[in-house]
């Protein structure tokens, strides 16, 4: 047998013949493992590839401000802890379990005292995420339960392979996605890069491999937990990835030339580790330098506090595309007045009451009881009329820039410089796909569809990063296709996928020079 559940509510005893007991494994500087898994997943599940798109996709909506966030209240994410045990020392208590449930919900509403300690510069971004947790009540089944998995393992380590999250290897199977944030305990996280702390699945991913891992001496403030990552602050950073967050310096090996896709966080060279002295400067991010103190570079535990504006927007727009149906959104409200601040009347119908609620979300608009709802009016003597600008309907315009793409036979964009697809890495493969790329032009004027870039600079920007992004990310698994397609490796099934790929490729491509004018 692979392993062995207790579905009690508090650790057993020792099983007789169990391993000994010895100290924790701490590593001694913090290491994450969810890039690692999230390049894996790129390579090998095309699905995988189509869901990080959409998610970017949306994202940006919401920072070009083509889309609002869904939640406006405060987001209930019920969890679930799988904690696997080799040994006793490993089967955590329920007291540990909830010190970390405590500690993410401090960090997630920003009510963590050591938030105050954020230096001047940076602490007008901190920002309140939205977003708290609670172990589970019911379990899949509709039975009631602690929230709390126990299963003994044969397994001393576990790697990143994601062995921990299926019984068959081990492990526990993951409860619904849909439904709960799954975190697995770990008695040991290795990878070839050394130990790990933990590592998160990125959304989009396998279902049954969806959620959180975290070594148990990096969990919760008491038990096992050891220093310097006794604090809690894992899992509030492999939460942070797990709702889609970057590390903070945009994994590109100190080039400076990485995003985490957030536009308030400064650009810094790579990961900070233990407790850096204020201002730490790379980049040329003077004077202020590194933010080390967000959760998701590679602190100390008590050098980590605090989330900011922009990553809580990308907190928000995860959960509302990639995760739409997990957790209860409430949202504090106010009664309504009972005092009118205003009477608004059409003409000459019954008045109607305008009474505005104490708080943000939009106000109410409530009719008088004694009267007849008003009717809207327009003059007998007038009907009211559509008019273009100096009375000339709209036409549909080719942009500009458009000779600028010249489409092949194929139908695929190419065009000097930057991005861009040429006949794909399967050559002619994808020349009867019947598969074409974005329709190459706009509404209105032909300056039209550039306005937005002009009027918000920043937001444009962070698109343009966004989509460059997601394109290496699509170049990454389509170089892997047309290397398998050189060497003759490759199924008609994997081929079917590369020309899928592709097409959703090609028409990035000519989004990405629509907003950039290329």
């Amino acid at each position: 047998m692979p392993g062995k559940t207790n579905k009690s509510n508090n650790p057993p005893p020792p099983a007789a013949g169990a391993a000994s007991e010895e100290p924790p494994v701490v590593p001694l500087q913090r290491r994450c493992g969810t890039m690692a898994v999230h390049y894996r997943h790129l390579h090998s599940d095309p699905d995988y590839l189509r869901a990080r798109a959409a998610s970017e996709t949306h994202y940006s909506a919401i920072v070009q401000g083509r889309r609002a966030l869904a939640r406006v209240g405060v987001t209930t994410i019920p969890v679930v802890v799988h904690v696997l045990f080799n040994t006793a020392q490993q089967n955590l208590s329920n007291a540990q379990i909830q010190s970390q449930i405590d500690v993410m919900n401090h960090d997630y509403r920003k009510t963590n005292p050591d938030v105050a300690s954020a230096p001047a510069a940076f602490a007008p971004l901190a920002a309140d995420a939205r977003i708290q947790f609670t172990l589970a009540t019911v379990d899949p089944n509709g039975a009631a339960t602690t929230g709390i998995t126990r299963t003994q393992t044969n397994s001393a380590s576990f790697s990143d392979n994601d062995a921990m999250k299926s019984s068959a290897t081990g492990g526990h199977d993951a409860w619904p996605r849909d439904k709960y944030l799954n975190i697995w305990t770990v008695p040991r996280l290795t990878s070839p890069q050394g130990d790990l702390l933990g590592y998160a699945q990125f959304p989009g991913g396998n279902a049954a491999t969806d959620g959180v891992v975290i070594l148990h001496s990096a969990f919760g403030t008491n038990g096992t937990a050891a220093a310097p990552f006794n604090l809690g602050r894992t899992a509030t950073h492999e939460v942070g990835h797990w709702l889609n967050l970057h590390h903070i310096w945009g994994d590109d090996n100190n080039a400076c030339t990485g995003s985490d896709l957030v536009a308030d966080t400064p650009n810094q060279a790579g990961p900070n580790f233990g407790k850096p002295a204020f201002p730490h400067v790379t980049c040329n991010n003077g004077p202020n330098g590194d933010m080390f103190m967000n959760y998701m570079d590679y602190v100390d535990d008590a050098a980590m506090f605090l989330f900011t504006t922009g990553q809580v927007t990308r907190l928000q727009a995860s959960l509302d595309s990639d995760r739409p149906t997990l957790g209860s959104s409430t949202s504090a409200t106010s009664p309504i007045l009972d005092t009118p601040v205003g009477t608004l009347k059409f003409g000459d119908d019954a008045p109607v009451t305008l009474k505005f609620r104490d708080d943000v979300p939009p106000p109410s608009l409530k009719f008088r009881d004694d009267g007849p709802p008003p009717s809207l009016k327009f003059r007998d003597d007038s009907p009211p009329s559509l008019k273009f600008r100096d009375d000339s309907p709209p036409s549909l315009k080719f942009r500009d820039d458009i000779p600028k793409l010249k489409i092949t036979d194929d139908g695929i964009p190419q065009g000097p410089g930057g991005f861009g697809p040429g006949p794909g890495p399967l050559g002619a493969a994808f020349a009867g796909s019947g598969r074409t790329s974005a329709a190459p032009f706009v509404l209105s004027t032909p300056h039209h569809s550039m306005a937005w870039v002009q009027m918000f600079p920043q937001a444009a920007a962070e698109a343009v990063n966004s989509a460059e992004d997601q394109l290496r990310q699509y170049e990454e698994v389509l170089e892997q296709y047309g290397q398998a397609d050189s060497a003759g490796q490759l199924s008609s099934a994997e081929r079917q996928a590369a020309e899928s790929i592709y097409a959703d490729y090609a028409s990035l491509v000519a989004e990405y020079r629509q907003l950039t004018g290329s």
